[in-house]
């Protein structure tokens, strides 16, 4: 456009039947029609997850979120997905409204500006505006006439700040989109921000900043940060909060308002800005909508920000030591982290995903396998997170981050000199092609078959991409791997040594050790050298470890992409295919998508699990140890893209598969097997119960997790609370008891399947009879019992107030429960229960 905004349309007028064509105008009328597919998953992570509502072992502290994110869940980072089924429901619930109407339009703008801009005297500032520039406009002065306008029309909106970039999204039923557009590129043209809102929005940002507080990877990231060289801007305050914006400045006479005003004309211009429209309207009547709405937007003709010019910032003696930090929940933790030169530019190469593909391999030969065979580590994560923090222009970080045992804990110089030796091993043998295009390989599977997102989300990816990659790029850029440059793998490999390594020890153990407090979290800490055997060592040429070792090839990547010839006529819903004494299977081949896919859901039921609450935690354990004990020989499958998920449900064991449908029965045989095939050691099952207290602690001190769990006991018939299985768990579980357990419970099963995709009826039956026979059980004595049954609440107001566990979180949760009739004539809890007795549909 004219003032120099560059924007990307979307015509999404076929996106059932083919990708959305997308317009790239800049300045001048041109078109570069685009094939782009959407990118969703429900649940993209393999595990095990307890239904309660806390993923299995996963460690929230390898990777953060953007900072000063509105409205984006409880800013814990993707590792630690909180993923239970009851939100799960919940989330498909709102798939299924929004699914009842014609799919949304969309639109996101990313401004080249975010924290990394704020003045040193107003910390929080950039994230401040975000918040302020959506307080009423000249055009339409209501304050909250937007958020109004789309929750009317079905719409959403949302915004973050990171550091060098600002993105606002919204989505709105297509025949008021127009409208929308209209009412949001005011706030960018010319917004009110009038004096009277400041003190009121001053008070959201400082909730969403109490509200991230209690999470450990905040507050890892934060006292990070807080090692930053002196006058880099990674040492400032991102978030801000009321002392930063408001009691401070009224205290050093700083008037908020003008800044604020200032700040906005000089940053929020057009030319810093990357806009994406998609919408069924044509390329022709989007083009002209951005032109006579977007063109007002003023360019200040000033050059953007720019901060590639700074020095390393975490280049100081300060960074490379060993600190060590007090957790808010109960875990062991060792991460070593790594500063190198911004790597942004190698997004053709990405040298970082190489790397990290590797080191957080689980397969033979990898640091994990040899960790958990010495019982010190649970679960390993290596990488770049990609925000902000992570990846900017003066720096990329490289985390490798460990979950450790208590017997770990105790270990942690061992522990990270198995991953230096790992990491050593690498930079000798030097990057491996075949390797790379496996990645690669699987990488373009993955893309070539996405499923569709919701546009919202797509709009918000692409308009960062616009900021960071060339335009033959945008759709693809952040996505596939272009060339191998084996020069720039091994410039990023070789920087990776253990003397530029910096190394924190997260763990409840560490109390009473830390008597230095980071600022604006209250994050408790300690800092000293790394004991000098291990420096000394390190510093020399030491040995490899002979167990450790490049991965195998994949057998689990996908090489037949044909569809199947239906061998049954064609249903509108899954229909029960198969039906005896031991189970049933449901089945629906894709007719609609037609993609190389299937999905697979087994439900073993057994009445055993609900008896007592022992039986809970037996089950509990057993599931995580059938977890643990897949982990290796299951992950080259995960990383071909064949997602598996055990889940610990109320009335039996699910098992969870989706994926390309050619090496899809090849993982779900082998869960199966080691379910037949179950065995544990006594160290096993001390590490897995001593975690699952770890598990079940950190649930209760979060407000919504133990709002849930307290709900839920109130609802459900025979429920036994999170409090119960605690206890139970902390007096003691015996190994003979979990022995006899799994044996009752394979002994005796009603299983429920369901098979959906690109599979014939006859491929379908297999999955259920592979179970059947493998499991040898003998059919329930009496009919499985109706499931999710709910108390017929009394017709007055009830109220239930709990004391939260976590005395330092200053967050409370409030949940309001609705109970109506539902058409079947029985009582339907709002918002999360169901009338259906059987949990697959």
């Amino acid at each position: 456009m004219q003032n120099g905004l560059c924007a990307l349309l979307i015509s999404d007028l076929n996106y059932l039947d083919g990708a959305p064509a997308a317009l790239s105008s800049e300045e001048e009328d041109e078109e570069d029609d685009d094939e782009s597919e959407e990118a969703s998953d429900e649940d993209d992570d393999s595990g095990a997850e307890i239904e309660d509502g806390r993923e299995g072992f996963d460690d929230e502290d390898c990777d953060e979120g953007d900072e000063g994110e509105d409205n984006d869940g409880d800013n814990e980072d993707f590792n630690d997905p909180d993923d239970s089924e009851l939100e799960e429901l919940a989330e498909k619930e709102e798939t299924r409204k929004r699914g009842c109407t014609e799919k949304q339009s969309a639109a996101a703008l990313c401004v080249a500006v975010g924290s990394f801009s704020d003045p040193e005297d107003l910390p929080g500032l950039a994230h401040f505006l975000e918040h302020m520039v959506f307080m009423g406009s000249l055009k339409y002065p209501d304050e909250n006439g937007f958020d109004a306008f789309l929750k009317k029309h079905g719409g959403s909106d949302n915004a973050s700040t990171d550091c060098e970039r600002t993105v606002f999204q919204f989505d709105v039923q297509r025949k008021y989109f127009k409208e929308a557009l209209d009412r949001w590129a005011q706030f960018f043209i010319h917004p009110l921000m009038i004096r009277d809102a400041i003190d009121r929005e001053v008070e959201a940002v400082d909730s969403e900043y109490q509200l991230a507080r209690p999470s450990d990877a905040n507050r890892k990231e934060m006292l990070f940060g807080s090692l930053a060289r002196p006058g880099h801007p990674m040492k400032k305050f991102f978030w801000g909060n009321a002392d930063t914006l408001k009691h401070e400045p009224k205290m050093n006479n700083i008037d908020t308002y003008t800044r604020l005003r200032d700040f906005w004309q000089r940053h929020y211009s057009a030319h810093y800005m990357t806009l994406v429209v998609q919408s069924k309207e044509t390329l022709d009547t989007l083009e002209k909508w951005v032109t006579e709405i977007f063109s007002e937007i003023p360019n200040n003709g000033l050059p953007k920000p720019s901060f590639g010019h700074l020095t390393q910032p975490f280049d100081t003696p300060e960074f490379h030591k060993l600190y060590r930090v007090v957790p808010i929940r109960k875990v062991h933790s060792l991460s070593i982290t790594w500063a190198l030169p911004p790597q942004e530019q190698y997004y053709r190469v990405k040298p970082l995903h190489y790397i990290s593909w590797l080191v957080g391999h689980e397969g033979k030969g990898s640091v994990l396998s040899f960790l958990r065979k010495k019982f010190w580590a649970l679960a390993l994560y290596g990488g770049n997170g990609e925000t902000g923090f992570e990846q900017n222009s003066t720096y990329s970080i490289f985390s490798i981050s460990v979950t450790l045992t208590d017997e770990g804990y105790k270990h942690f110089y061992e522990v990270a000199h198995v991953v230096f030796q790992y990491v050593k091993m690498l930079q000798k043998r030097g990057p491996d092609k075949r390797i790379w295009e496996e990645i690669q390989k699987i990488e373009a599977n993955e893309f070539h078959y996405q499923e569709q997102t919701d546009p919202v989300d797509y709009v918000e990816s692409l308009c960062e991409n616009m900021q960071l990659f060339q335009k033959e790029d945008f759709l693809t850029g952040d996505q596939l791997l272009f060339e191998y440059k084996p020069e720039i793998i091994a410039d990023a490999l070789n920087q990776l040594s253990p003397q530029r390594a910096n190394l924190v020890l997260l763990s409840a153990a560490n109390e009473g050790q830390c008597h230095l407090k980071e600022r604006w979290f209250g994050t408790q800490y300690s800092v000293e050298d790394i004991d000098k055997y291990w420096s000394d060592l390190w510093a020399s040429d030491f040995e490899l470890n002979q167990d450790l070792h490049l991965p195998e090839e994949n057998k689990y990547i996908a090489t037949d992409f044909a569809l199947k010839v239906a061998d049954c006529p064609e249903t509108e819903y899954p229909a029960k295919t198969l039906s005896t004494q031991q189970g049933c299977l449901w089945y629906r081949k894709d007719d609609k998508f037609k993609i190389p896919k299937g999905y697979v859901r087994f439900h073993l039921i057994s009445p055993l699990i609900q008896q007592s609450a022992e039986n809970i935690v037996l089950f509990d354990t057993f599931v995580n140890i059938l977890s643990h004990n897949l982990g290796e020989p299951a992950y080259e499958a995960d990383v071909a893209q064949l997602e598996y998920k055990l889940v610990a449900g109320e009335h039996g064991l699910v098992i969870r598969v989706k994926g390309f449908n050619h090496k899809l029965p090849l993982l779900f045989q082998l869960i199966i097997d080691y379910l037949s095939d179950f065995s544990f050691t006594p160290a096993v099952f001390e590490m897995i119960t001593e975690q699952l207290k770890k598990t079940y602690f950190n649930i209760l001190i979060k407000p919504e997790t133990l709002a849930k769990d307290v709900r839920l006991l109130i609802l459900e018939h025979s429920r036994w609370s999170m409090i119960d299985k605690y206890q139970t768990l902390m007096n003691g579980l015996s190994i003979e008891s979990l022995s006899s357990f799994v044996k009752a419970f394979k002994s005796q099963l009603f299983v429920e399947g369901l098979v959906q995709g690109n599979f014939t009826s006859r491929e379908a039956k297999d999955f259920l009879n592979y179970v059947v026979q493998k499991l040898q059980f003998a059919p329930l004595a009496h009919p499985c019992p109706v499931q999710f049954r709910v108390v017929d609440l009394p017709n007055t107001h009830l109220l239930c107030k709990v004391k939260t566990l976590n005395k330092g979180d200053a967050n409370s949760e409030v949940t309001v429960y609705y109970q109506v009739r539902c058409s079947l004539g029985v009582r339907w809890p709002v918002p999360s229960g169901r009338c259906c007795p059987s949990p697959l549909f």
